[in-house]
């Protein structure tokens, strides 16, 4: 599949179709978002996986409703977490950035977004959730405390084709001088 076709087909899906995935298929989702740049190098990224059946509920449990209704059936969760005191830091751990810790998101991002195109081209769908119980999921896959917790990203076989919402015209949001 062609990038620029992988970045226009692929949609936030909100309900799946139940289909297991192996681990080695989220291992290669991993990687890819480990390509990903990031500040100094600095790999701030960490992931959990919830791929068994259990492993899916526990983290289902830690979602609101809406978001929970909408991945029932998905073959996995992926949960990102970014190390703190890295990106954008001196090497003390002192931020210098303008951003302060918005560093550390982007740089989670940037690798989030490698994974989900991955996903697209292989088949697999996703939807990136940044609203949970964040206590309760901490605890259920131990987050230490030098990790904040980013997204959640459902991955699994789509049960629907949604269309993509129109997108803003490129003159509207790009100012060239």
């Amino acid at each position: 599949m062609e990038i620029k076709e992988c970045i226009k087909g692929r949609r936030s899906v909100r309900k799946y179709a139940y289909e297991k995935i192996e681990r080695e298929v989220i291992e290669t989702m991993v990687k890819a978002g480990q390509y990903a740049p990031s500040w100094k190098n600095s790999q701030t990224p960490r992931y959990y996986a919830a791929i068994t059946e259990e492993g899916i509920e526990a983290v289902r449990t830690c979602l609101p409703d809406f978001n929970a209704e909408r991945t029932e059936g998905v073959g996995a969760y992926i949960i990102t977490t970014a190390k703190k005191g890295r990106s954008g830091c001196n090497s003390n751990g002192e931020y210098f950035s303008h951003l302060g810790n918005g560093y550390e998101c982007f740089d989670n991002g940037l690798a989030v977004e490698n994974m989900i195109l991955y996903a697209h081209s292989i088949g697999y769908s996703t939807l990136i959730m940044g609203l949970f119980d964040e206590p309760s999921l901490r605890q259920l896959l131990d987050v230490p405390s030098d990790e904040d917790i980013v997204v959640v990203i459902a991955v699994g076989k789509r049960d629907i084709d949604p269309q993509r919402p129109e997108r803003k015209a490129t003159e509207s949001v790009l100012k060239i001088f």
